[in-house]
Order: structure tokens, then sequence, then C-alpha cells
């Protein structure tokens, strides 16, 4: 048996431009770009490190990307690069997002501009569902975690139940659920 070879750590100059890159890059959609990036490209984590990361980053308050860049950006370099993570990754997005403002300040009634908006929003959607699409399948979760998943869908996304109370309701099923699977191991 062999051990894998060691990952990648990166500086705290990589940890900034990385982050610069998804942030401007995943526009609408960080979290799609954050995972195909730090796990696919850089390797710097696994896809359940970051699944980990991801879904801690959910249930706590703020914006789930900022949260998750906050702790990576801690994991490798403490508080420089909690830091210099989600500063780099809002810092580029809130230029463009200043001059967009601008934009649709002066054309946002305008029918093709309505359209062009409508199209992104669905677009942004797509990616989100796709991202966790993938994620499913590449950790393969067990049936019961699933289920807690499918339930959040259900009660979030066609119920429309606030999401603290989705989270509340269905913690204690998704932590029972993970115990009996890391208790299996």
């Amino acid at each position: 048996m062999t051990d894998a070879p060691p990952r990648p750590v990166p500086t705290l100059a990589d940890l900034f431009l990385t982050y610069g890159k998804i942030g401007l890059i995943g526009f609408g959609g960080i979290n799609a770009w954050a995972r195909r990036v730090l796990v696919e490209e850089k390797r710097w984590l696994t896809d359940q490190e970051y699944a980990e990361t991801l879904g801690l980053g959910q249930v706590l308050p703020g914006p789930n990307a900022l949260n998750a860049a906050i702790m990576v950006g801690d994991r490798f370099h403490g508080t420089a690069g909690a830091i210099a993570a989600p500063g780099a990754m809002f810092g580029g997005p809130l230029v463009l997002l200043a001059g967009l403002a601008m934009f649709y300040d002066a054309y946002g009634e305008v029918p093709v501009v309505k359209a062009v908006l409508a199209g992104v929003a669905a677009a942004a959607a797509g990616m989100v569902l796709g991202t966790a699409a993938k994620m499913t399948q590449k950790l393969k979760p067990p049936p019961t975690l699933l289920a807690v998943g499918l339930c959040a869908l259900v009660a979030a996304g066609l119920l429309r139940v606030p999401l603290p109370y989705v989270v509340l309701g269905l913690a204690p099923f998704g932590i029972a659920a993970a115990w009996r699977v890391l208790r299996a191991k």
C-alpha cells in the first residue's frame, strides 16, 4: 500500500491570487468555481474536506462563500489567510458590482437588459444545481444523509420554509445520520 503524495500547501500569495481568481471567475456562483479550483485544479482540499467546509459555512450566519473562504484561509495561514482569501475573493467583484450597479441604474428598464439579467439568473441557478449534483456523485452519501439533503431541498426550495428553520429542524437528523456513517467506518 503506497502513501498518497502530499498535497500542495499554498503560500499566502497563492491563496490571495487563487481566491481573487475565484471571485472574478465565479461572479454570481463562487461556490461552484471554488470547488473546481480548490479541489480539482489546485488539489489543496479533497472533495470531502471541501464539502465539510462548505457545509459548515452554510450553517453559520453570513454568506456561505465568505465563511468557507475564511475557514480555508485560516486552515493554511491562520489569521492572515483568513483575511487574504475573502478579501481577494470579494475585492474584484466589488469593483465589478459597483460598475454594474451604475449600468443598471442607467439602463435597467431597457427590455434587452432585462432579458440578459433573466438569462444570467437562470445560468447561476443551473451552476448551483450542477455543483450539488457533482458533489453528490463524488461523495456518494449514504441514503440517510441523502434523505436529509432532499428534505432540506423540499422544505427550503418547494415549501419556502425559512433556512434557519430548515437547518435547526434537520440538523439533529443530519448529525445522527453522519454519526452512524462515521461509527460504521
